[in-house]
């Protein structure tokens, strides 16, 4: 078995509800009735690469010790992902599913291209953002779920690096930031189109270098606190959103990523106030919940909103559309409690069973 995790980073928890927040507003927006729109909720999409970079640090923070000592099983870690993720991943899946399936027997056109039959092997994986599945269908936020499970499987590989280069952590974080901003310029200059912009077609490589970034950013962290570090999150958070309003090249926001995450997990407790607070934390541990209900739900609100007068071609007054965006929060908590927690925990019971009978004790237990 892996080693327990370390100590909680609340602010790192409580920034996950702020960076899902940060994609609900970007997804939403269109729904509202409004000419206007902001910088700072077009650039939303980068959420999901503050998620990648935390990702990275968080997974460091708790299993690279031990892979350092010999003590990292990797089945198990494997396991432990997956506990965490996959169960909420089939409940929308299935979901939307359900919900296509309804809305075509009404004669509702809910979403084209909602379902593809086709694609539904590569979402039961979580490969379909590995280029495997043939169109963005069902849950379309779910592509940062496999994008999350190809960095899962590949963490040996980012742990190696990072042992590699643990002696020069600074340097390492520097030249991960340029092998970001070089990734992006390079990419786009093929592809056509932003790295930031890729989904079903090309997220398992979106998550590599925001990934990598966080490990790195971890091998600074386990040197000892960022001084100043409450000024310091506060200046970065100021300096992404002015980026964003600014709309600037998205390497150089996600490349604030990194000490923004290292500032927030070097404020001791009682220093980092309502980042610290329980309403804080709570809302950072249902936040992949509200990331994955955000969707399903605007399909289902905004068309009943729509049938009961308060909009026209899918715009909604500000009132309607705000209360619609607040009720994500009850409808995650929802599926945190009913589904993510209870699966979640008997996934790892699963795991515990087996490594009790497992043990040589046990076994000659059995055997008599």
């Amino acid at each position: 078995m892996n080693p327990p995790a370390p100590a909680h980073l609340k602010p790192l928890t409580s920034m996950r509800f702020l960076a899902a927040l940060w994609v609900v507003f970007y997804a939403w927006w269109p729904n509202l009735d409004t000419s206007w729109t902001s910088g700072l909720v077009q650039k939303g999409y980068l959420g999901v690469e503050l998620f990648f970079v935390l990702s990275g640090f968080i997974l460091c923070h708790v299993y690279l010790a031990a892979a350092e000592e010999g003590r990292f099983r990797y089945g198990s870690f494997l396991w432990a992902r997956l506990a965490r993720v996959w169960p909420l991943h089939l409940a929308t899946l299935f979901g939307v599913i359900a919900l296509g399936l309804a809305a075509a027997f009404a004669g509702m056109d809910v979403a084209g291209g909602l379902i593809d039959w086709m694609a539904l092997p590569a979402h039961l994986t979580m490969t379909h953002a590995w280029g495997f599945s043939p169109s963005a269908a069902f849950n379309h936020p779910s592509w940062s779920v496999s994008a999350e499970w190809f960095a899962y499987l590949s963490f040996p590989a980012f742990a190696a690096v990072a042992m590699r280069v643990a002696g020069r952590p600074r340097l390492a974080l520097g030249a991960a930031t340029l092998a970001l901003m070089a990734t992006y310029a390079v990419f786009e200059a093929v592809a056509g189109f932003a790295l930031t912009a890729a989904t079903f077609q090309w997220g398992a490589l979106r998550i590599v270098p925001c990934f990598l970034l966080g490990c790195f950013a971890y091998l600074i962290h386990r040197r000892g606190p960022m001084p100043r570090s409450g000024a310091a999150a506060l200046l970065l958070t100021g300096c992404i959103a002015l980026a964003a309003l600014g709309g600037l090249w998205d390497g150089i926001i996600v490349a604030l990523f990194a000490p923004l995450i290292l500032a927030l997990a070097s404020l001791d407790d009682g220093r980092a106030g309502v980042m610290e607070s329980r309403p804080a934390v709570y809302l950072g541990e249902v936040s992949y919940a509200v990331y994955m209900v955000a969707i399903p739900w605007q399909l289902v609100a905004v068309n009943l909103a729509e049938r009961m007068g308060f909009g026209v071609d899918g715009r909604l007054h500000i009132l309607v559309w705000s209360a619609l965006v607040a009720a994500i929060v009850p409808v995650a908590m929802v599926a945190h409690h009913l589904v993510e927690r209870p699966a979640r925990r008997w996934m790892r019971g699963m795991e515990s069973r087996r490594a009790l009978r497992s043990q040589p004790g046990n076994i000659a237990q059995q055997s008599v």
